[in-house]
């Protein structure tokens, strides 16, 4: 790489690295907030809570990766005008496309980075997020009993644990259970403790009572040494078995088990999310060549192009956004799954044909007779 195009390059990747940082920052924030729950009614660590919003990432990278890409080429090449970079090199004979290559293959470099946490690193974190969540949800001694506190888990069944000690164990246990009317059962214990049997939970009292009322105003009284309540019944675990479309693999997404109702149900979904994935990374070379044509197409301009970025981000905004839509249009119709391959190679060709048209246009002379040498003869 000629030292000119290595210097574009280095121009555009420090700001496409800054304005990535950024902008996942900001992401990082939003994803935050809607996991603040798992702090609050999941009473789980800090360090769950940051490693569950790492695990988002990938996802939000992908969303604004196209976008990062448009701001670091628009702020580096506006930068350059600026300070009149490029109307030096444009009048040393520099061609407009040794002004686009190095930008060109940054964008390259942008999109198979892109495609990588598209094919392999968001299935793959996604699955260990939804796990990570599941357990954190089954983790019943955070959720279900709070130190101190009645808690109502599911309609009728009321917990209270006057103490919960390291490793879930609960103290001065007190188990309400009205969810069938006809027979109320009301269990207390010294000591509980949390546990999974048979693949599903269940509380294990010890030293306990357990209370029945009868209709005729009297109470059956039962004591216990060791008593398991199972919880299974109010509890739905079955997300635990449901991959969603942001889960899987383009195996997955392309070839998905038919025989699996959720499969069948969801199958253009799947095809739509496949072809979105592998369509995406496209959009990283168009939306840098609308910010080339907006900042390098037209002519020179001493007051600045404020004007033209305004247009470009808008029109960057605009495919980027129409892209969304036609990932969503293609799950009620399959046959437009090629249009989100067809969109970005199109839009990036007219681009490309514009900035072909500025180098082919040829450079204004000075009409009128040459100006007269200073000692020449008249």
């Amino acid at each position: 790489m000629k030292s000119l195009q290595a210097y574009v390059f280095r121009q555009v990747m420090i700001p496409l690295l800054a304005i990535l940082g950024g902008l996942v920052g900001v992401a990082i924030l939003t994803q935050g907030l809607n996991q603040l729950d798992i702090i609050v009614d999941q009473r789980q660590s800090t360090l769950a809570f940051v490693w569950v919003t790492i695990l988002s990432l990938p996802q939000l990278i992908s969303l604004i990766m196209p976008l990062a890409v448009f701001f670091a080429v628009t702020y580096a090449v506006n930068r350059m005008h600026t300070e009149s970079e490029i109307a030096v090199a444009f009048a040393a004979g520099v061609s407009p496309w040794q002004i686009v290559s190095p930008v060109m293959k940054l964008a390259a470099l942008a999109a198979l980075a892109h495609l990588a946490v598209n094919v392999l690193i968001q299935p793959a974190s996604y699955r260990e997020m939804r796990e990570t969540v599941h357990q954190m949800r089954t983790d019943f001694a955070a959720s279900l009993v709070r130190e101190g506190e009645f808690t109502t888990p599911a309609d009728g069944l009321t917990f209270y644990a006057r103490e919960v000690n390291a490793g879930g164990v609960l103290r001065d246990l007190f188990i309400d259970d009205r969810r069938d009317a006809d027979r109320p059962t009301t269990y207390t214990a010294r000591v509980g403790l949390i546990v999974t049997a048979g693949g599903k939970p269940a509380v294990v009292m010890r030293q306990g009572q357990i209370q029945q009322p009868k209709s005729d105003g009297s109470v059956d009284l039962l004591d216990f040494d060791q008593y398991t309540l199972e919880l299974g019944g109010f509890i739905d675990t079955d997300d635990e078995y449901i991959l969603k479309p942001s889960d899987r693999f383009l195996a997955e997404l392309f070839f998905p088990d038919l025989t699996n109702h959720y499969d069948q149900s969801n199958a253009r979904r799947f095809l739509a999310e496949g072809h979105h994935r592998l369509s995406s990374p496209l959009l990283d070379f168009t939306l840098a060549l609308i910010a080339l044509v907006g900042l390098i197409a037209g002519d020179f301009s001493r007051r600045g192009y404020g004007g033209r970025i305004a247009v470009a981000a808008g029109l960057a905004l605009i495919v980027r956004i129409f892209a969304l839509g036609i990932q969503a249009a293609c799950v009620d119709e399959p046959s437009l799954n090629v249009v989100q391959y067809i969109f970005p190679l199109m839009v990036s060709v007219i681009c490309l044909w514009m900035l072909n048209a500025r180098q082919s246009v040829p450079k204004r002379r000075r009409r009128g007779p040459a100006p007269a040498l200073a000692g020449a003869p008249p």
